[in-house]
C-alpha cells in the first residue's frame, strides 16, 4: 500500500472517530432536557380563532388544604417567550412574600415551527390594519379566553375565577388593555408592558374615550409601564395620563417608566413591579 493511500485511510478513520465522539456528546443523544419543575403543557384548538394553542401550566407547590381552596391565576400572553421569565420572576416574589401562590398559564401556538410574530399579530390586535392582512382577531381571541380556556383551567385545576390576572407586552399589552376596556370583570388585575398604543390609528385612545362616555367606574387594578428609551415611551405616558385624568371610580392604577430600558429589556422589571402592584394588600 502506498504512503498516500495509508495517509488517506488514517485521515478518514480519524474523521470518523471525531464524528462519533461529537454525536456521543450531542444534547439530543442521551442528555435530558431542562424542564421547569411543576409545569406541563396541553394543546387546545379554538373554535373561535380556528387556531391551535399550546397552553403552558405551572401549578403551585402547595397542595390545596381542602376541596374549596383555590389559587389566583396569572394568564401570560406570548408564552413562548415570557412563561419562563415569569417562572423566575414569580419565584423571587413568592419567596420574598410579595405575592401569594398562584397558577401561571402561558399561552402560545402549537406546531413544529409556528410563526409567532405573525400569529400574535392576528390574535392580539383588536382591529385590522390594511397593510397587515389577517390582523384584527382580538375579539375572537378574547372569546377564546372567556369561553374555551377559562373553562378548561377552572374545571381541571384549583383556579379562583375571581382572581384572574392578564399580562402582556407590546401587542400583548395592546390586547391586555383592549380586554380591560371591553369586559373589565374578566380579570381583577391587568399588567400591560409597553402596549402598542399607536396601533390602529390610536385605537386604545378611541376605545378608552368611548368607555368613559358610558361608565364612570373601572373596578380593576391596572399596571402600565414602558421603557425609558423606546419608541413607545411618549404615547404610553400619554395614555396613562388620559386614564388617570378620568378619575375612574374603583380603579387602582400604577404607571412606571422603566429607567434605561428599551422595548424588550424592560419586561423583567415591568412584570415584577406589575405582579407586586396587582397583589399588594
Amino acid at each position: 500500500m502506498s504512503r498516500r493511500l495509508v495517509f488517506i485511510t488514517i485521515s478518514l478513520a480519524f474523521l470518523l472517530l471525531l464524528s462519533s465522539a461529537a454525536q456521543a456528546q450531542s444534547p439530543a443523544d442521551g442528555y435530558k432536557p431542562v424542564n421547569i419543575p411543576g409545569s406541563h403543557k396541553r394543546t387546545l384548538t379554538s373554535t373561535n380563532t380556528k387556531r391551535e394553542y399550546e397552553i403552558y401550566i405551572r401549578l403551585p407547590t402547595t397542595t390545596p388544604q381542602n376541596a374549596n381552596e383555590k389559587f389566583p391565576v396569572l394568564y401570560v400572553l406570548d408564552g413562548q417567550w415570557d412563561f419562563k421569565l415569569l417562572d423566575s420572576v414569580y419565584g423571587g416574589l413568592y419567596y420574598d412574600k410579595y405575592v401569594p401562590e398562584m397558577i401561571i398559564i402561558g399561552i402560545t401556538y402549537s406546531g413544529a415551527n409556528p410563526n409567532y410574530d405573525l400569529l400574535r399579530s392576528y390574535d392580539y390586535t383588536p382591529v385590522a390594519e390594511a397593510n397587515r392582512p389577517g390582523t384584527g382577531d382580538g375579539p375572537k381571541f378574547l372569546a377564546f379566553l372567556k369561553n374555551e380556556l377559562f373553562p378548561l383551567i377552572e374545571k381541571n385545576y384549583p383556579a379562583d375565577d375571581s382572581k384572574r390576572v392578564l399580562m402582556g407586552s407590546s401587542l400583548g399589552g395592546l390586547f391586555t388593555i383592549y380586554a380591560m376596556l371591553t369586559e373589565p370583570s374578566l380579570f381583577f388585575g391587568y399588567v400591560a408592558a409597553s402596549p402598542a398604543t399607536l396601533y390602529g390609528k390610536r385605537f386604545l385612545f378611541n376605545q378608552e374615550s368611548e368607555y368613559a362616555a358610558k361608565r364612570k367606574d373601572l373596578p380593576v387594578r391596572l399596571f402600565l409601564s414602558v421603557g425609558e428609551v423606546e419608541n413607545l415611551t411618549a404615547p404610553v405616558k400619554e395614555f396613562a395620563s388620559v386614564v388617570k385624568a378620568r378619575g375612574y371610580e374603583k380603579l387602582e392604577l400604577e404607571s412606571r417608566v422603566i429607567e434605561g430600558e428599551r422595548h424588550a429589556g424592560n419586561k423583567p422589571e415591568a412584570f415584577n413591579r406589575g405582579l407586586r402592584f396587582v397583589f399588594q394588600k
